[in-house]
């Protein structure tokens, strides 16, 4: 009789993490290799890839790097193609190539929007048609994460593109499952709060950082590793009654709005 913790485990599914150079995504990919996964890591640069496959092959995982650009369908399809060709059948994308840019409303540039837009909506449904198709085509279900944010949920000054893109994206998630969900195919949502990176350490260390942690009930910022129970959830048969779901992880700020 299986238990409740086998229903986490990974051993033997192939996944797919863009956006895995760096950050949550890096991590997350990670993750799903400690699971049992094989894991193909996509993003537009490939040198961080290659230290990541090395990483993930000394924990006795299996990574293969892939050059890919979200915003770019040629490239998604080659992308999705290379990860069944070396991996098989894929059973879960996480989804969580994605840019920001803070500026005010009225010097974002059409440049500006179209850049973020692009990367964090347009990209991810172009990965998600890609992998469902996919799916559909090999005759398996599977899960779909998508990297959503609480900014997607409500609003915040100064990123208007990146509040938008996350907002379209919360709501695709919803669309996807609604109609996969007869194909067998979950698509769900991470809403990070703020989660400390490479990127935005700098800022969160700062006074104007302190001043939003205190804000926040759980009195601190996230780590990675605040996500992994909740993309293990998603990306596993564990969530196999969940689909169109968005699972906010933001130390309750959004709770305290």
């Amino acid at each position: 009789m299986s238990t409740p913790l086998q229903a986490f485990d990974l051993s033997g599914k192939a996944a797919l993490v863009t956006g895995a150079s760096s950050g949550i995504g890096r991590h997350a990919a990670r993750t799903l290799a400690a699971a049992g996964a094989k894991v193909a890591i996509a993003a537009r640069r490939l040198e961080p890839l290659v230290e990541l496959e090395k990483e993930i092959e000394a924990l006795d995982g299996r990574a293969i790097p892939l050059r890919l650009d979200v915003t770019d369908a040629a490239s998604v399809a080659d992308c999705v193609a290379a990860a069944e060709t070396e991996l098989g059948p894929i059973s879960i994308l996480v989804n969580n190539a994605g840019i920001a840019d803070g500026k005010p409303a009225l010097e974002v540039s059409e440049a500006d929007w179209d850049r973020v837009v692009d990367t964090n909506l347009k990209g991810a449904w172009l990965m998600a048609q890609a992998v469902a198709e996919h799916m559909l085509r090999l005759g398996h279900g599977g899960s779909i994460v998508n990297t959503a944010s609480v900014l997607g949920l409500a609003g915040s000054g100064q990123i208007p593109a990146y509040c938008a893109s996350k907002g379209g994206l919360v709501n695709l998630t919803r669309a996807l499952a609604v109609e996969w969900a007869r194909h067998g195919i979950r698509v769900n949502a991470l809403a990070p709060g703020y989660i400390e990176t490479d990127i935005n350490r700098g800022f969160l260390n700062s006074a104007a950082g302190e001043a939003l942690r205190k804000r926040i009930p759980l009195q601190r910022f996230g780590e990675t590793g605040d996500l992994d129970g909740a993309l293990l959830l998603l990306a596993s048969d564990a969530s196999r009654y969940i689909t169109g779901s968005i699972i906010v992880i933001d130390g309750g700020q959004s709770a305290a709005l």
